[in-house]
């Protein structure tokens, strides 16, 4: 199923935020989205805006229904799409995501209707794509794909389901990892 299918839920809403602990318990308490998984010091490698980049973000995944909520602090300083021209942070609603199986088709398919890709990157785990569309500035259309991030999605809606709302952080710092 491609994105274009009315029948593709969106699987992720992303937001960029100054401080990633205080939003995860905010949302926490004021929404009740969680458990969270929160993975710290993420290095994706690609291109922004068509020039090389390395950047080094922290990111927490957290599930209420049916959606992903995604905080994203970023901790570098090389260009990226989280931060704008002067290299301040951005802060608020980033993107919508949808986990894809074809990332090359789907992105070629966004661009042939007019999108443009803005960033491209990847690590061991994930591969990305944000989507600009001069039809709704402000906000970027990501994909995501990888192995394990439709199963990893999947994992997250079910914890979600079942939670007591007790340990609603599980933090994972990839510095520390082989």
């Amino acid at each position: 199923m491609t994105i274009r299918n009315h029948r593709a839920a969106i699987d992720q809403l992303g937001f960029v935020v100054v401080d990633l602990d205080h939003a995860v318990r905010s949302w926490t308490e004021r929404f009740g989205v969680g458990p969270w998984t929160v993975f710290r010091n993420v290095t994706m490698r690609g291109t922004y805006l068509g020039q090389p980049t390395t950047v080094t973000i922290d990111v927490a995944l957290g599930y209420r229904g049916e959606e992903q909520i995604e905080f994203i602090t970023v901790r570098s300083t090389t260009p990226s799409p989280y931060q704008d021209d002067a290299g301040e942070p951005l802060e608020g609603l980033h993107h919508l995501a949808w986990i894809v199986e074809d990332l090359e088709g789907e992105t070629a398919a966004l661009e042939r209707e007019g999108m443009t890709t803005v960033f491209a990157a990847s690590n061991p785990a994930v591969r990305v794509v944000y989507l600009a569309d001069p039809a709704a500035p402000g906000t970027l259309f990501e994909l995501i794909s990888g192995p394990d991030s439709r199963a990893m999605h999947r994992d997250g809606l079910a914890r979600a389901a079942g939670w007591d709302g007790r340990d609603p952080v599980v933090e994972i710092d990839l510095s520390t990892l082989g």
